[in-house]
């Protein structure tokens, strides 16, 4: 039986699993979830060498308001050795993550454990 943690808040739920803090955003990510959210994301990209993922796996609705985390974390990471995955497989999502051009700086794995099988060096640039 795998552990779930209770969630810091409505959309989010934090955890480590292999050497990774995953950052698993749930429900409807629009303004109200991403001030929920922020916070807690700053916290987990503080470390300049943070390890995130970002898994969107039980997104049911992501607006602009999701871009401008996916934005801010990797934004937060860009000066240190930090990694920033992303995890997404909702066709409208991906869609929308493609026409934005965010799909070219956050390449979206399939699972999250697709996400975290992948050796460091072949992960690519934040």
């Amino acid at each position: 039986m795998r552990y779930e943690p209770a969630p810091l808040t409505r959309h989010l739920r934090v955890r480590h699993d292999r050497g990774h803090t995953v950052l698993e955003f749930r429900g409807e990510i629009d303004i109200a979830a991403a001030e929920e959210i922020v916070p807690h994301l700053d916290r987990a990209t503080a470390p300049p060498d943070a390890r995130i993922v970002i898994d969107l796996t039980h997104v049911e609705f992501f607006d602009l308001s999701g871009l401008r985390l996916l934005y801010r974390a990797r934004l937060r990471l860009a000066d240190g050795t930090g990694r920033l995955r992303l995890v997404c497989a909702h066709p409208l999502t991906l869609r929308m993550l493609r026409i934005t051009g965010t799909s070219r700086l956050l390449h979206p794995w399939p699972t999250l454990d697709a996400a975290l099988e992948q050796p460091e060096a072949t992960s690519g640039p934040l």
